[in-house]
C-alpha cells in the first residue's frame, strides 16, 4: 500500500509540474506578446471563434485573449502552489489536493473547449496536444480522489477476538 500512495503522490506531482511548465510558457508567452497570443492562428484558434460566436470587436478579441492567457498563468501558478504544497507535507502535514483538483477540472474544460476548433481545422498536432492535456488531468484528477478516498477510509486494527476466531469463509458479504 505505501508503494501505491508514494507512486500516486509522485504521479500527481509530475503531472502537476508538466501543467506548471506548460501552462505557464503558454500563458506568458500570450502575456508578454504585442497582441495576447494573436499571432499563433493555430492555437488563436478558440479565441477567433468565440469572437465569432459571441460578435466581439478585434478589441473584445483582443480582451478575451488576454483573459485566456491569464487563466493559462493562474492555473499554472495553482500547480506550482500544489508542488510546493507537497513538498511540505513531506516535512509534516497533509497536502490539500482540492485546489489542484480545481486546476484540473478548468484544464480538462478549456481543453474540451479548445480541440473543437482544432478538430474542425484539422490540425492534428494542436489536437495532439489537448488530447495528452485531457488525458493527463484526468489521470491526475482520478488519482487525487482516489488518494483523498483513500485516506478517509479507517484503519481498524485487529482485536484479539478476531486472532482467536477461526478463520473460516462464512458466505458472501451480503449473507453471512
Amino acid at each position: 500500500m505505501r508503494k501505491a500512495s508514494t507512486a500516486t503522490v509522485a504521479l500527481i506531482v509530475a503531472i502537476a509540474l508538466y501543467f506548471t511548465l506548460t501552462w505557464g510558457l503558454e500563458g506568458l508567452r500570450a502575456l508578454t506578446s504585442p497582441n495576447y497570443g494573436l499571432d499563433d492562428v493555430w492555437r488563436a484558434q478558440l479565441v477567433f471563434d468565440a469572437a465569432r460566436l459571441f460578435h466581439l470587436a478585434p478589441v473584445g478579441a483582443i480582451k478575451l485573449a488576454a483573459f485566456i492567457a491569464a487563466m493559462k498563468v493562474a492555473v499554472a501558478a495553482i500547480c506550482g502552489v500544489h508542488i510546493v504544497d507537497r513538498f511540505r507535507s513531506f516535512v509534516g502535514g497533509t497536502a490539500n489536493a482540492q485546489i489542484l483538483e480545481g486546476a484540473l477540472i478548468i484544464i480538462i474544460v478549456f481543453s474540451f473547449i479548445s480541440v473543437a476548433p482544432a478538430v474542425w481545422s484539422g490540425n492534428a498536432t494542436i489536437v495532439r496536444e489537448y488530447a495528452i492535456h485531457i488525458l493527463l488531468a484526468c489521470l491526475a484528477l482520478a488519482l487525487c480522489i482516489a488518494e483523498r478516498n483513500v485516506l478517509a477510509m479507517p484503519i481498524a486494527a485487529p482485536s484479539a477476538d478476531d486472532e482467536q476466531a477461526p478463520h473460516t469463509a462464512s458466505g458472501s458479504v451480503l449473507h453471512p
